[in-house]
């Protein structure tokens, strides 16, 4: 079983969840490995989920990296390249031929453009994948992740699970009450819900999505 990790918006934490991830179902003898089929602006991430992979080479785990760090589509404007999708889904097949779990981090949102007529959420389409869905807590979250949900679900696909990350160590009555609500008001499940800096997950949890 392989998942697609997605976010309500870029700098949501997908990396950080990506890589809690990985080491939980790593620590649990899962074969699991990360890929990030695009960076832009820096490798950083591919290179914390190369990490987390066991230390797969980081043009396995990252095939297309463009310098700007603006969406794909636009990056490739300004850098006189392409993204040809068919790439991004080779490098997943490689990958997956050889472990049981392969979670695809997207770039940026679920709409990102990549290419012309080509977004996050045609990617992740073509890769027939559960989404799990990475939202930052904060006020406004709840309309962030409906949309989302009722987006992911408009392509054909499941979302099999929701992540609020805390991103600051303050909270405020939207951040505490968000947790109680969500699975009400979405109808998928809440598989955790990380305060600020946390370093595991519900291992339980990933392990039963793993059948």
């Amino acid at each position: 079983m392989s998942f697609f990790i997605t976010g309500t918006d870029t700098g949501v934490g997908k990396t950080y969840v990506t890589r809690l991830i990985l080491e939980t179902l790593r620590n649990e003898g899962q074969d699991a490995v990360g890929y990030k089929p695009i960076s832009c602006g820096d490798r950083e991430d591919a290179a914390v989920l190369s990490a987390a992979s066991g230390g797969i080479d980081i043009d396995e785990i990252n095939p297309v990296y463009l310098n700007t760090p603006v969406a794909p589509y636009v990056a490739c404007m300004l850098e006189n390249r392409t993204v040809n999708p068919f790439d991004l889904l080779a490098g997943f097949q490689h990958l997956a031929s050889q472990h049981a779990t392969v979670l695809v981090e997207g770039v940026g949102g679920w709409e990102v453009p990549i290419a012309p007529n080509y977004r996050v959420s045609d990617l992740a389409a073509d890769l027939k994948l559960p989404v799990i869905l990475v939202a930052g807590n904060k006020l406004g979250a709840l309309n962030h992740i409906i949309l989302t949900v009722e987006a992911i679900r408009a392509k054909g696909l499941t979302c099999a699970g929701i992540i609020l990350n805390q991103l600051e160590d303050e909270m405020d009555t939207a951040m505490i009450t968000n947790k109680g609500v969500v699975e009400d008001l979405t109808g998928v499940p809440l598989l955790d819900h990380l305060i600020h800096g946390q370093d595991f997950l519900d291992v339980d949890a990933f392990l039963r999505l793993l059948g």
